[in-house]
């Protein structure tokens, strides 16, 4: 049952990732349409969290660099989870 939580979690993480990865590359084009549904929508769910990190990180020189917090992060959040499910199995023996 740990694992299987644990799956979830970093399943999760990692397709926000992709999300992620897919906002940062529509930036490359300035010509988009952005009240396009599915843009809009990709842009409501990642923009909250990148916004932790540009209030961290100002913009430099045009380049926004708060993408890389947000990868580090979640990436410490993933092994974190990795973590603590080993821990969790140690303590409770349960799979």
């Amino acid at each position: 049952m740990v694992f299987l939580i644990r799956d979830v979690l970093i399943q999760t993480i990692q397709i926000y990732n992709f999300l992620l990865i897919i906002r940062i590359l529509l930036t490359w084009f300035p010509n988009i349409d952005s009240t396009n549904p599915i843009i809009s929508n990709l842009y409501s769910i990642t923009d909250p969290y990148l916004n932790i990190f540009r209030g961290v990180i100002p913009p430099i020189g045009g380049l926004d660099l708060s993408p890389i917090l947000a990868f580090i992060s979640l990436n410490l959040i993933q092994s974190l989870i990795a973590v603590l499910a080993g821990y969790a199995y140690q303590l409770i023996g349960v799979y």
